[in-house]
């Protein structure tokens, strides 16, 4: 069967069961758009900015654990998209980005609207590659697939010349596909496991550390069940939160910058740590060195080897799937003879325990101002803490990962590695789509939501009825954070002095806006929000502007030098 080079690329999209591609129309992609238009297999999302493509891609993937699909132009289409492809591959997201690409005649011509996509993106993707051979495509993009979306999962670009996209081919698609080049590993050597779970179970203070690893790797199943046969206590990252339940007794919240005083000592304190799909990052173990001073054994799965030892040195590597691995640990524990020394595991529960009596999330009501934190308990008894949740970042991202309780994975969705503004009211877009009849939050502050606010005209387009939380404080909340505790009160261009009236704004773009300045205001603001299952709704939450996010460890400090109030500055 002859095809043009653009009926091609939507038939292998089809081939691959892609549901949604999210994308904005230029020159050097019309006729893939013309063959798109032509099937309606593949639905297009139409967004206003390139950047909102590829996150509303990427929480695509995060959401459903498909492969996220992004199609945009060159120039400047491909540019605008590369921060959503950075912040991809910061979080080991799997994405295919298509983009176009001025004729292969023009290539280094300075052409119009021409840049080296190529060149541009490759610090940034997984893989790219560059198309100048119509027969060439189809197995381009099987190879695409399946390097974004096989060992550890990330985006990457297929950069298609104009006028490969008009050439005629006959339509092969390949049914797999070797690469030589690529052969990621999946099962961690036998004895290595073996030897894993003996010092696992000689511990006398065990502590599991997961990460965004075990949601990436459907592995939250098999980590539960490790953590339950140890009864040791676990913490996870802020992107690995979900991986195991928010609400369990054997859980001690987050680490690291704003994680909890218990999770952060028990990190410290171990003497046996086993880090799953995490990759000790500088965000949750604070200073290298000082995290090093203790003397304790790290065992660390993770499916990129260049992950270990990167940061720390760790004593047992255990190279696989994390899902494979976890669920050989727990064979070989069934048939272990040894369990941990009781006596121990109890005492290092109550060392535990007298931590958590710290309470170091408690934070002071009011009845007169909103509380940003109250916000979010309140969310999350409105949603009965079933909500997808997506952020952007800064003082309500930390907010929102510290007091909504998250009890399954890829129900909380942000930009972890890159920190990128502008990404949450697009990712509320791809998680709706991934899940239509699920409520969907996008937790957000009015600095941050207006990086990518055109796209509420893309969610009038689609009727995707999210719910924008936006913790309104008139700041750059974490940056104003930032120069009060570190540099002497100094608010240099923090403070955000001609914001727009939300509520109008969201009202001009046909939805339902609503401020709301008191805090007996806000459960029945939520309630209502939630009960407009059809619309989006804008909830301008007007929320202390001095309140700050405790517990805090300064940069370049260590674990156990947290602050947890007001009274430790």
């Amino acid at each position: 069967m002859q095809l043009s080079g653009a009926e091609i690329t939507i038939r292998c999209l089809e081939e691959e069961g892609v549901e949604y591609i999210f994308g904005y129309p230029g020159g050097a992609v019309l006729f893939i758009y013309d063959a798109l238009f032509q099937q309606d297999k593949v639905k297009h999302i139409l967004v206003r900015h390139e950047q909102a493509a590829l996150h509303a891609a990427d929480a695509y993937a995060r959401a459903s654990g498909r492969p996220g699909v992004a199609l945009v132009t060159s120039g400047p289409g491909v540019t605008n998209a590369v921060t959503g492809i950075a912040t991809a591959y910061m979080d080991s997201i799997p994405m295919v980005i298509i983009s176009g690409q001025v004729p292969t005649a023009a290539i280094g011509l300075d052409a119009f609207q021409e840049v080296d996509t190529v060149g541009i993106t490759r610090p940034c993707v997984k893989h790219n590659f560059l198309v100048k051979r119509i027969e060439d495509l189809a197995t381009t993009l099987k190879k695409a697939f399946y390097v974004a979306t096989t060992g550890r999962p990330g985006p990457v670009l297929v950069d298609i010349p104009k006028d490969v996209s008009q050439q005629m081919a006959e339509f092969v698609y390949p049914a797999s596909i070797a690469m030589r080049s690529y052969q990621p590993e999946v099962k961690a050597d036998p004895v290595q496991v073996r030897n894993a779970v003996e010092v696992l179970l000689q511990a006398r203070r065990p502590m599991v550390y997961a990460g965004g690893g075990v949601v990436l790797g459907n592995a939250a199943e098999p980590l539960r069940k490790l953590v339950q046969a140890l009864g040791a206590p676990c913490t996870t990252t802020l992107m690995g939160l979900g991986a195991y339940p928010g609400n369990d007794p054997l859980y001690v919240g987050m680490p690291g910058m704003h994680g909890t005083y218990e999770a952060n000592l028990g990190m410290q304190h171990c003497d046996v740590l086993l880090a799953v799909g995490a990759r000790f990052d500088d965000r949750v173990i604070g200073n290298p060195q000082h995290f090093s001073v203790e003397g304790r054994r790290i065992i660390h799965i993770d499916i990129d080897p260049s992950s270990i030892s990167k940061r720390v040195r760790v004593d047992m590597p255990l190279v696989g799937d994390v899902g494979e691995v976890l669920g050989a640990m727990l064979a070989q524990l069934q048939i272990s003879q040894k369990r941990l020394d009781s006596q121990a595991l109890t005492a290092w529960w109550q060392q535990i325990e007298e931590w958590r009596g710290r309470q170091c999330l408690h934070y002071e009501g009011s009845s007169t101002i909103i509380k940003p934190q109250f916000v979010v308990e309140s969310l999350y008894q409105v949603t009965g803490g079933e909500a997808i949740v997506t952020s952007d970042v800064g003082q309500h991202q930390m907010w929102a990962a510290q007091y909504y309780l998250f009890n399954r994975p890829r129900q909380w969705l942000n930009s972890g590695g890159l920190g990128t503004m502008g990404f949450g009211l697009p990712a509320a877009m791809g998680a709706q789509l991934a899940f239509p009849d699920t409520p969907v939050a996008c937790v957000t502050g009015e600095a941050s939501i207006q990086m990518c606010i055109q796209e509420l005209s893309t969610c009038k387009q689609y009727h995707l009825p999210v719910k924008i939380v936006n913790l309104n404080n008139r700041y750059l909340g974490m940056v104003r954070q930032w120069q009060q505790i570190l540099h002497g009160n100094r608010y240099s261009e923090s403070y955000m002095d001609a914001l727009p009236d939300f509520v109008k704004l969201a009202e001009s773009y046909g939805h339902v806006g609503l401020r709301i300045e008191r805090p007996e205001d806000v459960e029945p603001a939520l309630r209502e929000a939630f009960s407009l299952k059809n619309r989006v709704v804008f909830l301008d939450f007007q929320t202390d502007p001095t309140e700050n996010v405790f517990p805090m460890v300064k940069a370049g400090k260590g674990l156990t030098e947290m602050l947890l109030g007001a009274e430790d500055l």
